[in-house]
């Protein structure tokens, strides 16, 4: 019975010691949990309580300024007068009188045929006038003799009356010989070709010494004027309505056009418009201007394909911004902008246009506030930011305010 007893109180005493263990067990872990909290508490206030560093960001202020209000389109140069020189009459060419590729003046002698066979045709008909002046002469002498003979009654009238229709077809061979000398003279002038207008030469299509005909298709040399010269151009038929309300609003003014080239954007030439074509081209929806250019230094070249800029009009203290600082979220267009404390602030706005690479803006931003151009990615609300240094802000600056206009469709909305 002892032995039974004494396990008995073994077994209990094991029991307590495992009850112990495992309370001390729990009580170590409770205390190593909240010594690990206190710790990550501790951790978290001393970062909250760091500064956070600023963003690097590319900023720039808005502006207010006087935009003008344009259309883009592409155009083609077209020189302001074209003509093929031809001959008129038939002859052998005997001269060329102009160079290949140089100006000439209006009346400039250009070729000469051969005058000689119009001179000898000229001859003639002076000759042959002269013949008929002196019959003409003669008859009528006869028809005053006749006239008095009538009168005696020592001839018959019908004498008289052949003697005056005599006279009246002298009279008549007397016109036409003029006529001959006149046409005479013209044909010999043809053959003395001159500049037609004032311009540039292109090469010469025949040689000297060949035959040339009146009939023949190709001419001599073609001369466009290229001082002025033209441009024309397209826009879809959506515009027109635009075109022709700035048209009225200038009255007599013309509308100012510019031609830039394609590959670089120069500026090529100002000018005016000059035509507004009277229908749309169905088959393209679009329809056709044009405008004239002063080209002194001749940088427009007919053939020559630009982009071209009309202006409708101006917009008067507009504020704009850089288009890259316009960004578009869930609700509509949004711009980060910087308050005095550099701290970010979304602002919505209400844009009217974009041209240039500058954005009008209608509501939302006023002018001098600073709004982020570059590195919008990068912040949020409530964030400070600070000026970006270096390579990536310089570029920014630069693509906020480019210096040529877009090669494209139209900016204006």
């Amino acid at each position: 019975g002892e032995d039974v007893v004494q396990k008995s109180i073994f077994a209990s005493r094991r029991r307590g010691a495992l009850a112990v263990a495992a309370l001390v067990v729990v009580v170590l872990a409770l205390l190593g949990w909240r010594c690990r909290r206190h710790r990550a508490a501790a951790a978290a206030d001393a970062a909250a309580q760091r500064p956070v560093p600023a963003v690097p960001v590319v900023t720039a202020r808005a502006q207010r300024e006087n935009m003008p209000i344009y259309l883009t389109g592409i155009g083609t140069v077209q020189p302001a007068q074209s003509v093929t020189v031809k001959v008129r009459v038939d002859g052998q060419l005997e001269k060329l009188a102009f160079e290949e590729g140089k100006d000439v003046k209006k009346g400039d002698l250009l070729a000469e045929i051969d005058p000689r066979p119009f001179r000898a045709a000229l001859d003639q008909a002076i000759a042959q006038a002269a013949r008929d002046e002196a019959q003409l002469v003669s008859a009528n002498k006869d028809l005053e003799r006749y006239t008095t003979l009538v009168a005696q009654d020592s001839i018959p009238t019908q004498t008289l009356d052949t003697q005056k229709a005599l006279v009246g077809q002298l009279h008549a061979a007397v016109q036409a010989d003029d006529a001959l000398i006149d046409n005479a003279r013209v044909q010999l002038g043809y053959t003395t070709i001159r500049a037609p207008l004032s311009g540039r030469t292109g090469m010469k299509m025949v040689d000297v010494g060949n035959i040339v005909h009146a009939a023949d298709a190709n001419g001599l040399v073609v001369i466009n004027e290229v001082d002025p010269i033209a441009v024309v151009f397209t826009l879809p038929e959506d515009r027109f309505g635009k075109v022709n309300a700035a048209m009225r609003n200038a009255g007599k003014s013309p509308l100012a056009v510019s031609a830039y080239a394609r590959d670089d954007g120069t500026l090529l030439g100002s000018g005016r418009l000059v035509l507004v074509n009277n229908q749309i081209d169905v088959a393209t929806g679009t329809f056709q201007l044009k405008a004239m250019f002063a080209n002194p230094r001749h940088a427009l070249w007919p053939g020559q394909d630009v982009n071209v800029r009309i202006v409708l009009g101006e917009r008067s203290g507009a504020t704009t911004i850089p288009g890259s600082a316009v960004q578009r979220g869930a609700s509509g267009l949004l711009a980060y902008v910087v308050d005095a404390n550099d701290a970010v602030q979304v602002k919505p706005i209400k844009v009217a246009q974009v041209q240039d690479g500058k954005a009008i803006v209608d509501a939302g931003i006023d002018a001098g506030t600073r709004v982020i151009v570059d590195g919008q990615y990068k912040v949020k609300p409530g964030v400070k930011v600070v000026e970006a240094q270096g390579p990536a802000s310089a570029s920014a600056a630069r693509s906020a305010t480019p210096a040529t206009p877009p090669r494209e469709a139209s900016a204006a909305r």
